[in-house]
């Protein structure tokens, strides 16, 4: 919450409007149980209130035999090209922000901060 409150104060907003959140299928964080929990964190702070967007992310592996990557299951991380176990995780365990939508009380531009 304090990265959202910096993002807001240096961008001079009255509210945050929305926060989007990046989860990777392997993050270890339960999607059910951080909506649940969201109020209670954002509680008097400027993203209260705040839609909460939380959009799954892919599991991906590179290949350490052939190269390649792709798009896995949590559950079978083994390479979607040549079928080998030897892989590197190289997304899904995230938990990223990923959007902050701001009302702003100066003439800035939503999640940007860009003035105009």
């Amino acid at each position: 919450m304090s990265q959202i409150e910096t993002i807001a104060r240096d961008n001079h907003a009255s509210q945050v409007v929305s926060i989007t959140l990046g989860m990777g299928q392997l993050s270890g964080v339960e999607e059910r149980l951080l909506k649940h929990a969201y109020p209670v964190a954002s509680a008097g702070t400027i993203a209260e209130g705040a839609q909460l967007i939380i959009r799954s992310t892919p599991a991906c592996v590179r290949c350490t035999t052939c190269g390649k990557e792709s798009t896995v299951t949590p559950n079978h991380l083994v390479c979607g090209h040549c079928n080998d176990w030897h892989t590197e995780l190289i997304s899904g365990d995230e938990l990223l922000l990923i959007q902050v939508e701001l009302d702003t009380q100066d003439d800035f531009e939503p999640a940007t901060g860009v003035m105009h």
